[in-house]
């Protein structure tokens, strides 16, 4: 089902390698960023849970005989399945009987958990695995939507290519318009004004609507909005819970721990909020290393829509642009790595030596990175992946692939003491 206005995304090779290796792939990620275009542009027939004309013709079927859904030309794909969940095991037990590859493709927008089914008749009695491959999709990054030029390669770095030269003509006002469009694909090609509205729909979308149908529990759309601003306040930072709570409190005095995780835990289920982890390599010291995750939304759009913010006013706070730069690098980061099998961590430790980004690869390779908007602290940052560096025990665990400080400036190019300086505006996967 070719579209040829279809944009490719990073993680078609991806979903192919999936379907010639499994008999149906799940891609989740959160609602706008592309999941069912990506689909639809490796399936052969469709099937749309959410068709307000048939869904209740659907969801009969589902309680009925739900194989028939499946009826169809392969790879079928089956959007928003979570609409009825007994589709998954339906999915599964299909593949179960016919071990042929690439059958299916199924889309998500929420997490789905079976403690959230009232009725236990309704629940998922398999995983899915070895039977259902899964694939996260993100929001669309710089290179995938035509700003970055894609000169460097992070796959090339982790390689050992050595020569980094380019030029990378992204502005500071295009880097701030780029942080408050976002990633959403629909806004690429739309006037530049309109796009900027796509992601403060999608925020009252979440806070208006979503965050509530996602588990069945009502939220507060207030509160919900008191929680997204302070979390957007405190984008790229390892900000606490008590932190999060005092700010909410300043207008809600019945704030608690409890209902602040319910919430938080609405926001990952809609892949609305994707915290960074904290990465814990052997060291040559007994230093300790902070354990706290690093606050992040899934894009730094929804931070702006949440403070309701323009480019213009992030130019004006050069300090805060740099924490909503440093997410647009942190997405940007994790859809590259994706292909690597590479997962994006961030190191702190007690002695206040930090890296802003660390990519670690499933074969034990990794690269730290500095995020750095201006040009004038790069030499900080590169002293710091130095320190770094210099502090691992190589003896129990592999030096750095690279050390890379990613900037919002022109020139991408080496350092003499080996330390790449990247524009973002230049990097690819």
């Amino acid at each position: 089902m070719k579209n040829e206005h279809y944009r490719p995304r990073i993680c078609d090779s991806l979903l192919q390698r999936k379907l010639r290796t499994s008999g149906a792939v799940l891609i989740t990620g959160p609602k706008w960023c592309g999941k069912t275009w990506t689909a639809l542009n490796a399936a052969n027939s469709v099937l749309y849970m959410q068709d307000t004309d048939r869904r209740a013709s659907y969801m009969k079927l589902a309680q009925t005989t739900p194989s028939l859904l499946l009826r169809g030309d392969q790879p079928r794909l089956i959007d928003e399945w979570q609409t009825a969940t007994v589709l998954w095991d339906t999915v599964r037990y299909a593949v179960d009987k016919d071990p042929k590859k690439g059958q299916f493709i199924l889309t998500g927008s929420v997490v789905v958990d079976d403690e959230d089914n009232e009725d236990p008749s309704k629940r998922m009695e398999h995983t899915g695995t070895g039977r259902i491959s899964r694939l996260k999709m993100r929001p669309m990054s710089l290179f995938e939507s035509g700003e970055s030029n894609g000169t460097v390669s992070l796959k090339a770095l982790f390689e050992g290519s050595a020569k980094v030269e380019s030029v990378s003509s992204l502005t500071i006002e295009d880097l701030a318009y780029a942080i408050c469009r976002g990633g959403w694909p629909a806004t690429v090609d739309m006037d530049r004004e309109d796009a900027l509205d796509v992601a403060y729909d999608y925020y009252t979308a979440v806070v208006e609507r979503d965050a509530s149908a996602v588990d069945k529990s009502q939220k507060d759309p207030d509160r919900m909005r008191s929680i997204l601003k302070s979390l957007a306040r405190n984008i790229s930072t390892m900000t606490t819970d008590r932190t999060i709570i005092g700010d909410v409190r300043a207008n809600d005095v019945s704030m608690t721990d409890k209902t602040l995780e319910i919430y938080l835990r609405a926001l990952r289920k809609l892949f609305v909020v994707e915290d960074i982890k904290a990465w814990q390599p052997s060291l040559r010291s007994k230093t300790g290393i902070r354990t706290s995750d690093k606050r992040q939304f899934v894009d730094p759009s929804i931070a702006v829509a949440a403070l309701g913010i323009n480019p213009e006013a992030i130019i004006e706070d050069f300090n805060y642009f740099g924490f909503l730069f440093e997410s647009l690098c942190t997405r940007d980061l994790r859809v590259y790595s994706e292909p690597l099998r590479g997962t994006v961590r961030h190191y702190h430790d007690n002695n206040g030596l930090e890296a802003d980004l660390i990519i670690s690869l499933d074969n034990g390779k990794w690269a730290a990175v500095e995020v750095k908007l201006g040009s004038r602290e790069i030499e900080e940052g590169s002293e710091n992946l130095k320190k770094l560096a210099s502090n691992i025990d190589t003896e129990r665990f592999p030096v750095p692939s690279f050390l890379m400080v990613l900037t919002g400036g022109e020139f991408a190019y080496r350092r003499d003491d080996g330390v790449f300086v990247v524009p973002i505006g230049c990097l690819k996967d």
